[in-house]
Formats: structure tokens, sequence, C-alpha cells
């Protein structure tokens, strides 16, 4: 067996949300999670809404206590819009929310854990989404920049690493595009106009970060997918190029670069779903790029060239150029719907290597959900997930070839650290390293935790 070895000062953490995590405990405002589960609860896994989480509201200590005893060093979360800023308008700060994140930073520093935080995971405050469309408006960047200046303000003596938003695309493709994410209203021009605001709030940020002479470093967590096309056919590589603008360049480029990809604005003028935009905040893209990027990656982006042309009187969407493609007798993940490619890891590495530079980089998000695991307890009450080990193993041995030949990655964070609520999935999928027992919300550390204890302790495994 050969052993995997990793960097002395590597970041082994674990990745989660507020809104998967806190639960309404104190919590003064609505999400569009809690008015959408509000309105539509049979849209949600079993009926279980965003109140029932794993209520680290309360016992963020004692999961503090845990990823010590697993060795893990770092730990990135959100901190809510709707919980911190008790006006949105003028941005004026709920107290009580503000204790709160002191004490939980507080509790990871004091235990040698990392806090890496993210300012929005997928949650936008109802109250903006309803006045204003949320950020298909140009007034909520600006709403946005105060939450975010307040939060430096208040936290950002102790926290050194900060994250602007996690997974955009994942966001607007699920409330523009594909019918996921409230306001779930499936409009090109919504998705393409929102994607442009959150780039420029995130610009803003970065800038109003650093204008802060805060001592830590800003960047984006985005899921950047090596597009695999079905054959080397050149219209298989053009779909998988369309696709890669659509799905990976939207952000990695402006963010790292400066600016978009021109073919990307090109097909936009040509199916008449341009961004509105002022020339002084494409400067503010063009200056304010990041200090690292985090990578989530589950799955590969298999795609091929579109067997039939597209309706030419549907909706315009990207996939009019590429549609999926599902390789026969790929590895699957039954439960989840997922194909389990390690080696696509190894491949982002590289890509962040050969084509933007080797910025600095690391994996915000990788993991295996499993429906049931209840199945996989042993006589004394613990899950032995070996499944989730070899699936951890396969990705971390790919990931320390490419840091082997050179890539700047500086840390791994698996989803997630105590499972946790999944938006409508809710419960079904679960991921953790500790189980929650949803009655009670005991904590139970998996087979697969007391695994990367060990690997961490060692920083290596074989």
């Amino acid at each position: 067996m050969n052993k995997i070895q990793f960097p002395k000062d590597f970041l082994w953490g674990t990745a989660s949300s507020g809104p998967q995590s806190e639960g309404y405990k104190h919590k003064k405002n609505d999400s569009i999670w809690d008015y959408w589960y509000k309105k539509e609860p049979e849209r949600f896994y079993n009926q279980v809404g965003p109140e029932t989480t794993s209520n680290v509201y309360e016992q963020y200590a004692e999961d503090v206590s845990i990823m010590k005893e697993l060795n893990l060093n770092s730990f990135r979360t959100s901190i809510q819009w709707s919980r911190l800023i008790k006006d949105f308008e003028t941005g004026e700060v709920d107290q009580e929310a503000a204790q709160f994140y002191n004490r939980y930073i507080d509790e990871m520093i004091a235990n040698g854990i990392e806090p890496m935080m993210n300012l929005f995971h997928f949650d936008m405050p109802y109250e903006l989404e309803q006045k204003y469309g949320g950020f298909k408006s140009r007034h909520v960047v600006d709403l946005y920049v105060k939450f975010a200046e307040a939060a430096f303000e208040l936290f950002g003596d102790r926290v050194k690493y900060w994250i602007s938003f996690n997974e955009p695309v994942a966001y607007t493709k699920g409330a523009y595009w594909h019918n996921l994410i409230y306001p779930n209203e499936m409009s090109m021009q919504s998705y393409v106009q929102a994607n442009y605001h959150i780039l420029l709030a995130h610009s803003l940020i970065v800038s109003a970060y650093r204008k802060g002479n805060y001592s830590g470093e800003i960047g984006i967590v985005v899921d950047l997918l090596p597009p695999i096309p079905r054959s080397e056919n050149p219209a298989d590589v053009e779909a998988g190029r369309i696709a890669d603008l659509f799905i990976n360049l939207i952000f990695m480029d402006p963010c790292v670069r400066g600016e978009y990809d021109q073919d990307y604005l090109n097909i936009l003028k040509k199916h008449d779903c341009m961004f509105h935009y002022h020339i002084e905040d494409l400067e503010a893209i063009k200056e304010n790029t990041v200090d690292f990027i985090g990578i989530n990656y589950y799955q590969p982006m298999r795609v091929k060239a579109r067997d039939s042309m597209p309706n030419p009187f549907s909706p315009f969407t990207p996939e009019w150029y590429y549609e999926p493609y599902e390789m026969p007798n790929r590895r699957m993940n039954e439960y989840r719907g997922w194909e389990i490619y390690p080696k696509a890891l190894y491949d982002i590495a590289m890509r962040v290597k050969n084509e933007y530079g080797n910025i600095k980089w690391y994996v915000s998000e990788n993991g295996m959900g499993v429906q049931g695991e209840e199945r996989f307890k042993n006589k004394d009450g613990f899950i032995e997930d070996d499944y989730r080990i070899d699936f951890i193993k396969e990705h971390l041995g790919w990931l320390a070839k490419a840091i082997d030949e050179g890539s700047n990655c500086f840390g791994y964070h698996l989803w997630t650290f105590v499972d946790n609520w999944s938006w409508t999935n809710a419960y079904k999928n679960r991921y953790g390293l500790v189980s929650l027992n949803l009655n009670n919300t005991e904590r139970t550390i998996k087979k697969s935790g007391n695994w990367i204890k060990e690997a961490i302790k060692n920083n290596d495994f074989s």
C-alpha cells in the first residue's frame, strides 16, 4: 500500500452553513427557506423544514469539542444575513445574533479550530426577495455590502478567512433555471442578471474588506467542474466548452482574472439576455480579484452535443447547446444519484494550476450522502460507514498527487461535520462524520470520524 502524505500546515476540516444547522432559536427575520417551507411544506422531504436542524445555536460548544477530539483544525460555516441584521436597509445589527456568532467564533479559536466564515449560503432574506427580487436588484447589492461590512467590523479581528458566496451558480440555477430554490422563477434573464449582481456584490465586499485593513484573506467558493465531453468529436468538445462557460467560468474567470470570457458575453447578446451593468461596476470587478478560491466537488460534469435541435419557441437556456451525458457503467452513489469519479479532483487541481496562475485554493466541500445510514449501525450503536471512508481516501489520494505535482492546495473540507438539514432533501441523505439523532439532537461519532482523526494526527494514511 502507498502512503499518502500532506503538507505540514494543511487545513483539515468540515463545512456547513448557518441555515442548515442553526435552527430558529432567537432568529428575528425569515430567509427564503423559512418562508418557502411555511408556504409549501410538501416540497420538502418528509415535510421537514429549516426549523428542524442540528441545533448548533445551542450546541455549538459541544460540536467544537468533538471537532477538537477528531483533530480537525478548521471549520467553514456561514453567518446568516437574516439572523445578523435586524434592519436590512440601515444595516443595523441584531445584538443577540452578534453575541452568538462571537461566542461561536471564540469557541473555535479557543479549541484550535480556524474559523472560515461565509457570508451567503443560498439564504436570501425573504423581505429582500419580496420587495426587490433578491439579487436581480442592484439595490440589494448595496444592502449586502452593508451586511458584509458589519460582519467584518464585528468579527474581522479574529476571522482570517472570509468567503463572499458559496456556489453562486448552484443558487441561481436553483432559483431561476431548475425550479429547486424559491422563488422558482425559471427565467434565463433573471439567472444572468442575478449572477452578475452576485459577482458585483462579491467584488464590492472584497474592496470593502481590503479598505478595512483586516489581516486575513477573502475569496469565494465555487463548484468548478472540468467538463468531460462524451468524445473527441468537435461537436461534443464544443458542447463541453459552452457548458464550461455557463457553469464554471461565469465566476471563476472574473473572480480570478477580473473579467468575463468574451464568448459567454457573445452568447448572452445573441439570445437577448445580456445583463444590465454600469461601466464603473466592471472596473470594480477587474480591480478586486480574490486571495484564494474554495472549490466544491461531488460529481463530474459529463456532456455531449444535443441529439436534437431545441424548440425555437422555448425559452433560451444554455442547454440549447449541450445536454448531460450518462456514461455507460459509470460508478454511482445510488442514494444521491451522483457519479463517483475521484480523478476529477486531480483534474480540477491541475486546471487551477495551469489556467489560473496556480492561485491558492482549497477543497471547500467534498462528501458522500447516504440514505438510511441507521442500517449500518453496529451492536454498540455506531455507524460503520466504510463506504464514506473509501470515498474520502480515493479523493484525497488524487488530491495528494496534485499537490505533489505543484498544485497550490492548502486544505480539504468534508461536507459535513454533523448530519445537517439539506434544503428540500432535509435529512434524506446523511453526510456527516458525526450522526445526528433527530429526536433529541444527540451526536455520535461515526467510523469515518474516527478514521479521519487518525489520518489528521499522522497527516497521512495508507
